[in-house]
């Protein structure tokens, strides 16, 4: 029989105590949500609005975004520059700020007196209270997990294939699309699969910019300050689930991109 060192039992018993701290709220409110009160949620016309909203919004911003993002990523992975430190910093400043003052930016640079907003008012287009403001609210506070995973899978690829195709006439963009790109997917698949699932999620920085059309996390905010936790809770466990249904499908998708696009021996 395999004895364990009582040090590999406290941490065992520790990782267990963290465990349970992360799951024993989520169970707790499922267990408190009967099945009647989730398909009546579900059968909600506000609640199925707000999930659409907050799936294609994040969706549409995670897309828009990464256009730039992943470039800047494999600029940070392969260049050295001036400040390279600094614009690192920058570029994680989102995560470590309190995202309503995050909020507070994002609505002082789209509203109708800035630059952006004028420009929006100049097609018609007002960001605040609009789907394109919550757009650039979770996109600000989620864009720091694409760029950094996608630096990583950058960061990854040898740099030696690279200048061997430059060295046979490729050109830059040629090995950025052929070589660094392809070798990069992996990670570059999770950093847009994480920034999307954290732009679901954003409340602060949401509120701030437009609390109608009502994304799901907002809409929580509203029923439980109107109602109580009664009426919050079956809209929370529906999101969860949602969540978690869309999240697991685009991991699998991705693998299975992967698996297909990995060469066999």
């Amino acid at each position: 029989m395999k004895r364990y060192s009582p040090f590999q039992l406290t941490i065992t018993f520790a990782g267990a105590l963290i465990l349970l701290f992360i799951v024993a709220p989520l169970v707790g409110m499922f267990i408190s949500t009967s099945p009647s009160d989730l398909f009546e949620t579900a059968r909600d016309a506000e609640v199925q609005q707000s999930i659409k909203l907050t799936i294609w919004v994040s969706l549409s911003a995670t897309v828009f975004f990464a256009i730039a993002a992943i470039p800047l990523s494999y600029l940070l992975a392969r260049k050295e520059f001036p400040l390279k430190s600094l614009v690192s910093g920058i570029i994680d400043l989102p995560v470590v700020i309190p995202h309503s003052a995050a909020g507070i930016a994002i609505l002082g640079f789209v509203s109708r007196d800035s630059v952006v907003g004028k420009m929006g008012s100049a097609v018609g287009l007002n960001f605040v209270g609009h789907p394109a403001g919550i757009a650039i609210a979770m996109a600000f506070v989620s864009l720091p997990f694409l760029i950094n995973a996608a630096r990583d899978g950058f960061g990854s690829v040898p740099e030696r294939l690279e200048k061997a195709a430059l060295t046979l006439g490729a050109s830059p963009a040629r090995v950025f699309f052929t070589i660094s790109l392809p070798l990069a997917w992996r990670s570059i698949v999770s950093g847009l699969i994480l920034m999307f699932a954290r732009g679901m999620s954003e409340f602060g920085a949401v509120i701030m910019v437009a609390y109608h059309p009502m994304i799901t996390p907002i809409l929580i905010y509203e029923r439980f300050g109107a109602f109580g936790l009664k009426y919050a809770r079956p809209v929370s466990v529906l999101f969860i689930l949602i969540s978690l249904t869309v999240f697991v499908a685009l991991r699998v998708l991705a693998r299975n991109r992967n698996q297909k696009s990995t060469p066999h021996a």
